[in-house]
């Protein structure tokens, strides 16, 4: 049955929960109860849906039992599971002991998608932060990782890993939706467009989260040129927006995050041309800084006022 501007599936990202608890301990190994209070928090703004960002716990690394108790929780407070991001987990990373152990992360963390009720592990081809970007202001102000250009070993090495995480996905009734990320081969529309269409899996697609390129301090493709490239491939969505500013007189640059109604990429355009292509996925929302909860709950009354017009329900 199709969506309706209400019942559209819309997860809240866990960027503004930290991995460690005031006391030092892990996110991941805490009771129970933490995860309760995140969980009620998500609800109490409105969401009825959350996506598992794993820097904030890792549901692929879960004992059964402890998988078990987060469904229970999950359960407990009504929240749905838009699907598992795997972030800065590289399957090509270039220490090849790295890349394989997140492949096989990748591979467990399908298990957990399909156990937790979703349809779709988000997975990037991005690393870790550099220290120079942990003590910038905004990590992406100082460039990190790049993917090798011009590099067909590595690029075929990305094809066949992907492929096989997609395959085992596939066995299990869940999408595989590829994060765009600077400087990765999923970092340009058009590079991003070569890398699905040589993985050639259908369960395989985009996740134009073009919200990571408008906040770079550099020249970029339109948002609107990336989205008409990507969205026809497009199974999952992040979703934020920036500020974005540019002085063509100093060369200098400007972004900072912003509301969706009120920043550079104008997502009623993008709303109405993911629709126009037929997506059908469920969406994701972020921001980084300040009450980035709050803002997401704005942005997903603005996002479901888009879909009533556009939708008519």
């Amino acid at each position: 049955m199709a969506y309706t501007s209400q019942t559209w599936p819309m997860g809240a990202a866990m960027l503004q929960y930290g991995a460690t608890l005031p006391d030092g301990t892990s996110v991941q190994d805490a009771d129970r109860s933490v995860w309760d209070k995140v969980f009620a928090e998500l609800v109490h703004e409105g969401f009825d849906h959350v996506d598992f960002t794993d820097s904030w716990l890792r549901p692929g690394d879960l004992s059964p039992d402890r998988l078990a108790e987060l469904k229970s929780s999950l359960d407990d407070a009504g929240l749905g599971v838009t699907a598992i991001s795997v972030v800065r987990r590289s399957v090509i990373a270039p220490d090849p002991q790295v890349a394989q152990d997140n492949f096989d992360y990748a591979l467990r963390t399908i298990d957990a998608v399909k156990y937790l009720g979703s349809s779709v592990l988000s997975i990037g081809l991005h690393m870790p932060l550099t220290d120079e970007q942990k003590q910038a202001h905004w990590f992406w102000l100082v460039d990190g990782h790049k993917d090798p250009a011009d590099d067909p070993d590595t690029w075929a090495l990305a094809v066949e890993r992907l492929q096989k995480i997609s395959d085992a996905a596939a066995i299990q009734g869940i999408n595989v939706s590829l994060e765009m990320y600077e400087d990765t081969y999923v970092g340009t529309a058009d590079s991003a467009v070569q890398l699905v269409k040589d993985i050639d899996r259908s369960n395989c697609g985009l996740n134009p989260d073009i919200g990571n390129i408008v906040r770079l301090h550099r020249e970029i493709e339109s948002p609107e040129s990336m989205l008409a490239k990507m969205l026809p491939y497009t199974n999952y969505w992040h979703i934020k927006n920036y500020l974005r500013d540019y002085d063509p007189a100093t060369g200098a640059y400007f972004s900072a995050p912003a509301p969706l109604s009120s920043g550079f990429i104008s997502y009623r355009r993008a709303i109405e041309m993911a629709l126009e292509v037929g997506f059908d996925g469920p969406i994701c929302l972020e921001n980084y800084g300040g009450d980035g909860l709050s803002v997401c709950a704005q942005n997903r009354e603005y996002l479901r006022g888009i879909l009533k017009f556009n939708l008519g329900a």
